[in-house]
């Protein structure tokens, strides 16, 4: 049996908690606290505690998809950003960039969130960007 920790950051919310992953035999089993993180003290919050279960779970999409004939199909992440930048494209051309918006995660870092808004603010032209992260 092989077991060990991995330090790591908590992408819920910007708050920065610390905790340790479990590890077992090269699957991902339970979150610890780490008890020296400045932020977190020790403890965590509900959603640190279970941090594990998103990672692992059975719904998590692990491949680009499109809808095609009405059915969500595996595609190749290149024909996905083709897909996606050129439907972007048309929009904003025959709308406007303010007739998109855009949603980030607290599922992700702090850094991939202010890329998210820079590319809507600086590459799309729009300020409609919200956030899902709750304290």
């Amino acid at each position: 049996m092989d077991y060990k920790t991995v330090l790591t950051t908590c992408t819920y919310c910007g708050c920065g908690c610390n905790f340790f992953l479990e590890v077992l035999d090269g699957e991902l089993v339970g979150t610890i606290p780490c008890k020296t993180s400045y932020v977190s003290q020790g403890g965590l919050c509900i959603k640190g505690w279970n941090v594990h279960e998103f990672v692992t779970s059975k719904k998590r999409l692990t491949s680009p998809m499109i809808r095609k004939n009405g059915e969500l199909q595996e595609v190749s992440w290149e024909e996905a950003i083709d897909y996606t930048a050129s439907n972007l494209k048309q929009i904003k051309d025959e709308n406007g960039s303010d007739s998109i918006g855009f949603f980030a995660s607290a599922k992700v870092t702090n850094e991939d969130n202010y890329i998210l808004q820079k590319f809507a603010r600086a590459g799309i032209g729009t300020n409609n960007v919200d956030h899902c992260a709750r304290l």
